[in-house]
Formats: C-alpha cells, sequence, structure tokens
C-alpha cells in the first residue's frame, strides 16, 4: 500500500514548518538579547560597577590578565552578541572566555559546579557555544545585513 500526499497536505505541512521556524528564531533571537544582556554585567563588574568584583566597588587593575582582559571580552562580546553583530564569533570567544575562567578559577576549588561556585561560567560557556552553532536567530543585525546581500 502506498501513501500520496496530497498538494493541500503539503502546503499545510509547509505552512507548519514555517511557523515552527519563525517561531524558533523569535525564541533564539529573544534568548541571545536578555542573556547578553544580562552577562554584559558581569564585565562591567571588572570595571567596578554594581557593587564590582569585590562588593565594594572595586575593579581589576587596568591592564592585568586575565581580569581585566576578560573584562573588556565579556562587555565588548555581550555588545555585539545583543545586536547581532558577528554573533558567532562572539558567541565562541565568550564560550572560550569562560570555559577559560571555569577551569583556571572555579575547578580548582573543586570537582563540581555547585561546589565550587562555577556554575554561571559552566552555564555560560555552553550557552555561548549553542548560539555559536544555531546563530542569533531572527532580529539580529547578522541576520539584517545577510537579507541585503
Amino acid at each position: 500500500m502506498t501513501t500520496t500526499i496530497t498538494p493541500a497536505a503539503r502546503t499545510t505541512e509547509n505552512t507548519e514548518v514555517k511557523r515552527t521556524s519563525a517561531a524558533a528564531g523569535a525564541v533564539i533571537s529573544a534568548s541571545r538579547i536578555v542573556i547578553s544582556f544580562l552577562f554584559g554585567f558581569h564585565g562591567l563588574q571588572g570595571f567596578g560597577f554594581f557593587g564590582g568584583i569585590d562588593g565594594q566597588g572595586g575593579g581589576v587593575p587596568f591592564g592585568s590578565f586575565p581580569g581585566w582582559w576578560g573584562s573588556v571580552l565579556e562587555l565588548a562580546g555581550a555588545a555585539l552578541l545583543l545586536v547581532g553583530l558577528a554573533s558567532r564569533a562572539a558567541a565562541l570567544v565568550l564560550s572560550g572566555v569562560m570555559a577559560y575562567a571555569y577551569f583556571t578559577v572555579h575547578a580548582p576549588m573543586g570537582l563540581l559546579p555547585l561546589q565550587n561556585m562555577g556554575e554561571p561560567a559552566a552555564v555560560y560557556s555552553w550557552v555561548f557555544l549553542l548560539f555559536a552553532v544555531v546563530g542569533p536567530g531572527t532580529f539580529a543585525l547578522d541576520t539584517l545585513l545577510k537579507r541585503r546581500r
């Protein structure tokens, strides 16, 4: 027995796929915007904002490695990701920055992220890797520039 798909069924199927793709693109964009906005505050903390790195408004010394440079990368990467410009590259760099932070700062204090207070670094690293792979979503400057070409 063979099954034939009618043109009406094909049209309904295509419409459903387009609707799902549009919703996925919008959700990816919304997630990228919210996560990069929140992550930007970590970069600002390195410069003394929002209580700084010590809770007293202290920032990392200018030019110090990795603290100051990490804060620069966090803030610049978050800004690029927020607007969706060079978003895959920015997300890949941020994923690496957070992996580096996890393994050099948190992992020496304990095996598991809950033990070493590295859960945010681990989660951010994986989320940024996800954005590097899936892209910025529908609402991004990258997407707009790609459509114009």
